[in-house]
């Protein structure tokens, strides 16, 4: 059993930017029943970050510092044996991620990490999905930026809408934000092999069970069918539609049809513009080895915006939704997106998950799926807004 476990959390990766930032929030909030410990491969830079933590708390210079790397397959196991759950934000994921993934599914410790890299969730599951619901493994894969504000998002507005009907959903990011080394090497890769990922999602799906009796979908239109405020909106590629069809495909709750678009918001047409030139642009440079290691060198993992800089950040999703004959618009909205809110939305669902009660799941689920409204109302508490703005 898990419960006989010596670390209800571990963190995996505490000395870079956002692991850091996620071990402080640990030392804020996880409270003084969590036993929970630090991991890494350099014991001296983690126990520098301990020294830090102890300024914040006195009683984390007692937090251990357990040995692990990402190519000695023993201590890897050796963390995921030890703990209840484990949190990695060790990237990019692709590269680093399997082997803890692995031993996680196989000794059925809950795990989260921070990724927005739809090949490496893809290969995750085809590999070591059923392992995990075997063991009762809890494998939460986007607790951060990617994917909580979206998928829990589209979660909170369902439930504002009828039961049993078809529903449509449209998100809207408005975002101020920076990007971090670890952010830019994740993009890199994804945007370097697009053919990878075409091929691991064609994979996925052959292995994958569908919805018995409904549908789900993501919403391809250009345009949205909705409106919110003025501006300019754009297609937003990323990881987050996948998840929020797949909570839609793991809960009765969406319906017997759902589909759900993801959007861009902007104010200015030359912004948008911009945006999609500066994605073209990336995509054409990131596809080819001279001009990838070029973008590699712009910024080094580890590296991430200061505490000023991250003071001005925020960012604010808006969705809306139909269905039933009726129209509701909802919001979540939080501070510095990509390490403040990150390291607070990451930290969180480790405690939702090592601490609440929750419906029973196991195997690769989604942040909706498997906590839904207990980690709402943790992150409601911490101080990122869930509302309902209009209904009809």
């Amino acid at each position: 059993m898990t419960a006989d476990r010596p670390y209800d959390v571990v963190l995996f990766g505490a000395t870079g930017f956002t692991g850091a930032l996620t071990a402080e929030y640990l030392a804020r909030h996880a409270g003084p029943g969590t036993r929970w410990a630090l991991a890494g491969r350099n014991q001296a830079k983690l126990a520098a970050v301990r020294d830090r933590l102890a300024e914040l708390d006195p009683a984390c210079a007692e937090l251990p510092l357990l040995h692990a790397d990402t190519t000695d397959a023993a201590s890897i196991e050796q963390i995921a044996e030890s703990a209840r759950v484990v949190i990695t934000t060790v990237g990019p994921y692709v590269k680093y991620g399997e082997p803890l993934v692995a031993a996680c599914a196989r000794a059925g410790t809950d795990y989260v990490d921070l990724t927005g890299e739809p090949t490496f969730v893809d290969q995750m599951y085809v590999k070591y999905h059923e392992a995990a619901v075997r063991s009762g493994a809890r494998i939460v894969h986007a607790c951060g930026f990617d994917s909580i504000p979206h998928d829990l998002g589209a979660y909170f507005t369902v439930k504002q809408l009828p039961e049993g009907v078809p529903l449509h959903v449209e998100g809207f990011l408005r975002v101020r934000g920076d990007a971090s080394g670890g952010t830019l090497h994740s993009a890199v890769g994804i945007f370097g092999d697009a053919a990878g990922m075409v091929r691991a999602e064609r994979e996925r799906r052959k292995v994958e069970d569908r919805p018995a009796g409904r549908t789900v979908r993501i919403s391809r239109r250009p345009a949205p069918k909705a409106r919110v405020g003025g501006g300019w909106t754009l297609p937003l590629p990323t990881i987050d539609p996948r998840i929020v069809v797949r909570s839609a495909a793991a809960l009765d709750r969406y319906g017997p049809d759902f589909s759900y678009g993801h959007y861009v918001a902007v104010k200015r047409l030359a912004t948008a513009a911009g945006m999609a030139a500066g994605s073209g642009a990336l995509l054409a440079l990131a596809a080819l080895p001279p001009t990838r290691s070029l973008l590699l060198r712009l910024r080094t993992p580890g590296d991430g915006p200061s505490e000023e800089r991250r003071a001005r950040n925020w960012f604010s999703v808006k969705f809306v939704g139909e269905g039933g004959g009726r129209r509701v618009v909802t919001e979540v909205a939080g501070g510095d997106p990509g390490y403040t809110e990150t390291a607070k939305m990451l930290a969180e669902s480790a405690l939702c998950l090592a601490h609440d009660d929750l419906p029973a799941t196991s195997g690769q689920v989604t942040t909706a799926a498997a906590m839904g409204d207990a980690l709402i109302d943790r992150l409601v508490k911490a101080g990122i807004t869930f509302r309902a703005l209009d209904a009809g």
